[in-house]
């Protein structure tokens, strides 16, 4: 560390102490130079060290004060000086003696002032540095602590900065990340153009396949976004394995299948068995003529006939039906509203959610029920399109010990009510099983679908048990 020089020594201790110490400081400095000058009568003049007393005060006085001070001590000099005192020369004298008085004063005065302000600068400096490297170590511990893989790149697609979470995430060992071209890990990564000098950064999002360092792929949501440093341009990226999402989706989605097609198998058995009990019925009308019944052929076909029965009646109910338990209403809904808001808005349609902040649990598979409400809305989609005014309501109310969410569309209505929930519909837009399955689903649990009639539109009203009453018994199924 650089020594201070004198001037900052100086100035430094006179800040340090009060106005009325240094004054008494200066008066007895004052006192003395005088009496100095007083006592030596010799061609000897101390007038030159009230210079002291005047750098003393200047950095406490104000300039009048000043002023007033430098005019006493030009006079003591001038009452003590042992030299003839004639008019021009005496004046003069005066003169340049005031201005070299009250300048040292002015002097020091600038200069503790000038101190001040810098020592005020260095303090809100030091402020600054010292709430900089507070944030910078906040900063540093959230990203070393965050679940989320963090990465920092350079224009070549190098790693600058990687925390713990990546390198397990790519399973590298601590610190061997660094430097690493990030291709061998997320190509798609590696191909984002760096901002040039003219054009602003921007950040977005994508997903893409992502490689660790033993070989596996995993899926990889990344959100990243792009600046400009004084070293180059940079990426920064938030990384996130959604691999486990893609799982419980194609899961989902896998449930969904099955349990739709065993329902719908459940409906062709039913009929088969329906057409099996028919023909049973003429076959053995026809045995009574003793000629056909002789015929082993026509016996083959009463074999055939009873074997077709009985595979059709395999009894299917316990495979189709959901697990109901108490869900929570208001969650399923919003649920419901992420996925279906964006499509509704991309094809000009507006939704509005009448549902109250108070609602009871109600017994349902939550997954049958969200996808129950997925067919009746995209339903309601396909029957809007062609509508200029495009607005579905979904309106949830208490009724009894139900609690019923009635999906309102602006459509052009329903012209056979009768035949909405039958299966194979003739005339459907999609496979005529949306809402066959939806009802089914719903029945599953207890509750039910109905059509209300509306003068304009159509509406659909799901019925659901609460669950502070009962837990329902699963229904049998024909």
């Amino acid at each position: 560390m650089k020594t201070k020089g004198m001037k900052a020594i100086f100035v430094d201790h006179w800040l340090s102490a009060g106005r009325r110490s240094v004054s008494l400081w200066a008066a007895a400095s004052i006192a003395a130079i005088a009496l100095a000058d007083w006592h030596f009568v010799e061609n000897i003049s101390f007038e030159f060290l009230y210079l002291f007393p005047m750098l003393m005060v200047g950095g406490h006085l104000a300039r009048w004060q000043i002023a007033g001070v430098a005019a006493l001590c030009t006079a003591l000099g001038e009452a003590f000086d042992p030299f003839p005192w004639t008019m021009p020369l005496g004046l003069s004298r005066v003169v340049l003696t005031f201005a070299a008085f009250f300048g040292a004063g002015l002097y020091g005065f600038e200069s503790v002032r000038s101190r001040k302000a810098a020592n005020a600068l260095l303090a809100e400096i030091q402020g600054e540095v010292e709430l900089r490297r507070s944030t910078e170590e906040q900063l540093e511990f959230l990203i070393s602590s965050s679940p989320a893989t963090i990465l920092t790149l350079d224009a070549n697609g190098n790693v600058l900065l990687a925390n713990a979470a990546a390198h397990r995430l790519f399973g590298v060992e601590a610190g061997e990340l660094q430097y690493q071209p990030i291709a061998r890990f997320l190509p798609a990564l590696a191909s984002v153009p760096p901002p040039v000098q003219e054009s602003p950064g921007f950040h977005t999002e994508m997903e893409c396949r992502g490689r660790r360092q033993d070989g596996e792929v995993f899926l990889a949501h990344i959100w990243f976004s792009t600046y400009r440093t004084t070293s180059g341009p940079r990426l920064a990226a938030i990384v996130f394995d959604a691999s486990e999402e893609l799982r419980d989706r194609t899961e989902f989605n896998l449930r969904q299948i099955l349990a739709g097609s065993k329902v719908l198998v459940g409906a062709l058995c039913h009929e088969i068995r329906n057409v099996c009990g028919a023909i049973a019925v003429v076959h053995a009308k026809l045995a009574r003529d003793r000629q056909l019944a002789a015929s082993e052929d026509f016996d083959t076909l009463g074999a055939l006939v009873r074997g077709l029965e009985k595979m059709a009646g395999l009894e299917l109910r316990q495979t189709t039906q959901p697990a109901a338990e108490s869900v929570d209403l208001r969650s399923v809904l919003e649920e419901l509203r992420i996925i279906i808001e964006p499509s509704f808005n991309e094809s000009g349609m507006s939704i509005r959610w009448e549902i109250p902040d108070l609602l009871p649990r109600v017994w349902a598979d939550q997954e049958a029920l969200i996808q129950a409400f997925l067919n009746i809305v995209k339903n309601s989609q396909r029957a809007m399109e062609p509508q200029d005014h495009k607005e579905l309501v979904v309106r949830t109310s208490m009724e009894d010990n139900s609690v019923v969410v009635r999906f309102i569309d602006s459509g052009p209505g329903v012209s056979n009510p009768e035949q909405l929930f039958e299966p194979f519909q003739p005339g459907a837009q999609a496979s005529g099983l949306g809402l066959y399955l939806s009802r089914t689903f719903v029945r599953a649990f207890q509750g039910d679908l109905h059509y209300e009639p509306q003068r304009q539109g159509s509406c659909f009203a799901v019925f659901l048990s609460t669950a502070a009453v009962q837990e329902p018994e699963m229904a049998e199924e024909d």
